[in-house]
């Protein structure tokens, strides 16, 4: 892919948005209990997340745009045995309030953060799909000494790229005018197209049930945003575990920073938990391990 397309689709992805594997040592997937709990972000808005399990490091997941905890699901019961796990859905998606009056990559690191300290949690990784990823690295920014380390999870293909005015406004009107018929689109444009049929029909089911208000409300507060300046202050490491849908430049990402590294699963879309669950869950408890010595 030309290196400005790539880009360009980078862009859009931040603007957008199960079993238990080797080395996770999880619990028996149907004896996992998770518990549904609740807190306030700073600005008062309702957030709803699943917790299960104990251990340090604590693994919070972040869904991407569009999404929600729900596709979290199978790392909550495949870690919980030797890790607090925690999904949670980000204001304006799944179940938690949609009642914002500012958006923003910074304020969804901000919610993240309020789960942390609701659950007082000591050490973290922060582990973000898609949009997700940004708003790991504005949460671990606002958890000095706490977040040990951010996984991005088919994100952090490029850093060098800024949602443009323009860019945000067009694809909020999109949504606003034909939101089924945009987010149709979308979906399809983030599995390979021989993924399976079921699965996408369910990812894009799970996300049709997102508000087109708040939608329409957060691409619009994504204009400017450039991720590179949140990482380059980022002082944990960061990695990533991708699909090769859309190719993962590490010399690029590596210029932001330094120690960035990456896994890419072969033909594997935007949702590698969901398509290659026992892979990812491996790859996932490893690099875990890791950012955990």
């Amino acid at each position: 892919m030309h290196n400005l397309n790539k880009k360009t689709f980078l862009g859009a992805l931040v603007v957008i948005a199960l079993a238990a594997a080797p080395g996770a040592r999880g619990e028996d997937s149907t004896m996992t209990k998770i518990e549904k709990k609740t807190c306030s972000a700073p600005d008062g808005v309702t957030i709803v997340y699943s917790v299960a399990g104990s251990g340090e490091p604590a693994l919070v997941f972040i869904h991407g745009g569009l999404a929600d905890r729900s596709f979290w699901d199978g790392q909550l019961k495949a870690f919980a045995g030797s890790h607090r796990t925690i999904a949670l859905d980000l204001p304006g998606h799944g179940e938690s309030g949609i009642n914002r009056k500012k958006w923003g990559l910074p304020e969804f690191g901000a919610d993240v953060r309020a789960v942390v300290e609701a659950e007082k949690l000591q050490r973290v990784v922060i582990i973000g799909n898609s949009l997700g990823g940004p708003a790991a690295i504005e949460a671990a920014l606002l958890l000095p000494g706490r977040a040990i380390g951010v996984i991005g999870v088919d994100t952090f293909q490029d850093l060098e790229y800024e949602i443009t005015p323009e860019q945000a406004r067009q694809r909020a009107e999109a949504f606003h005018r034909d939101f089924s018929g945009s987010m149709k689109e979308m979906v399809r444009s983030l599995f390979h197209p021989d993924a399976d049929p079921n699965l996408v029909a369910e990812v894009e089911r799970r996300m049709a049930k997102t508000s087109p208000e708040a939608m329409h409300a957060m691409f619009l507060s994504l204009a400017g945003y450039a991720p590179a300046a949140s990482a380059r202050k980022l002082s944990v490491p960061l990695r990533a575990i991708n699909g090769d849908l859309y190719p993962t430049d590490l010399k690029a990402v590596r210029q932001v920073k330094a120690d960035f590294d990456a896994v890419v699963l072969p033909h594997t879309g935007h949702y590698p938990m969901l398509e290659r669950p026992e892979e990812f869950n491996r790859h996932l408890a490893e690099i875990v391990a890791q950012l955990s010595k």
